[in-house]
């Protein structure tokens, strides 16, 4: 089964990253999503924390690359296979980090990516 992560997931409905949430589910992907408050987006819980999980897919970033770097280690231990990058979340530093580790990065809305089946 396919596994994604969300990172920056928000309980506000209008939000990029809740609608991302919500359409992973629709289409039966595994979802773990991690944000600054608890609470449910469809059947899927908010933690505050970063739980260790694994097999892994991708992992979807929702947070400036400023505030990508506390993650940098946690996201590299979940060793995903890639990890997208939606528009306004672009991190060449990050690209690096975790091309060197074998893990693809992709700058990509994954919205767009589940309503084409590209994803």
């Amino acid at each position: 089964m396919r596994k994604t992560v969300v990172i920056g997931a928000s309980l506000k409905e209008d939000r990029y990253s809740n609608q991302c949430v919500r359409l992973l589910r629709e289409h039966d992907i595994e979802t773990i999503a991690l944000g600054n408050k608890e609470g449910l987006i469809a059947d899927v819980h908010i933690h505050t924390d970063r739980p260790h999980t694994n097999k892994v897919e991708t992992v979807a970033i929702y947070l400036s690359p400023k505030n990508q770097e506390s993650y940098y280690d946690y996201i590299i231990g979940l060793k995903p296979e890639r990890i997208l990058f939606p528009p306004g979340t672009e991190n060449p530093e990050f690209y690096t980090k975790a091309n060197a580790l074998g893990i693809e990065t992709e700058e990509a809305c994954p919205l767009v990516m589940l309503k084409t089946g590209v994803y």
